[in-house]
């Protein structure tokens, strides 16, 4: 059965560090016994499917379901008539006890905005839109929680005392 789960999207502009963010986020959780699923948005109506291979194949032939199945993993390819909300991707992690997404930024409700490596355009969103930001250079808007791209703990312990009832144990 589904139930509610936080759902915390990584967002910032193109090549400036979200999934490095995304993938030390998820490894400080996991790490901590929490059970995380991911989600990135692809923006472009082009498939997401690698063009060519068979699973594609059997979609453009008119599928609307194509998987590919191997004895560690599963991947699901599903032609939908329209992009599903954060909200219904939610429901859809199975099992997950929080729900990290990279992009987002506009439907995102809970932001993490990053801005490293000499991305010098300044904040996308305000302080009013975010919940932490990750930066090495950039200024953040006031009064918004502020971690270094080495900062990944803080940043976990900050997600978790506030979407993960403080640290419970989850493994149980």
């Amino acid at each position: 059965m589904a139930h509610d789960i936080p759902v915390v999207s990584i967002v910032g502009r193109k090549g400036c560090g979200k999934t490095t963010v995304l993938e030390l986020l998820v490894g400080e959780l996991v790490e901590r016994g929490y059970r995380v699923a991911t989600a990135r948005h692809h923006a472009h109506d082009t498939p997401i499917d690698t063009p060519g291979k068979d699973t594609w194949r059997a979609a453009q032939a008119g599928a609307r379901l194509t998987m590919v199945s191997s004895p560690g993993e599963r991947a699901p390819f599903r032609r939908v008539d329209r992009e599903r909300t954060l909200d219904e991707l939610a429901r859809e992690a199975d099992g997950a006890d929080i729900l990290l997404t990279e992009g987002f930024g506009e439907a995102a409700r809970v932001r993490i905005e990053v801005s490293l490596g000499g991305c010098e355009e300044g904040a996308r969103f305000g302080a009013d839109e975010l919940f932490a930001f990750v930066t090495d250079e950039v200024a953040a808007p006031p009064g918004v929680a502020v971690f270094g791209p080495d900062q990944a703990p803080a940043l976990a312990d900050l997600v978790e005392d506030s979407f993960l009832d403080g640290g419970r144990d989850v493994t149980c």
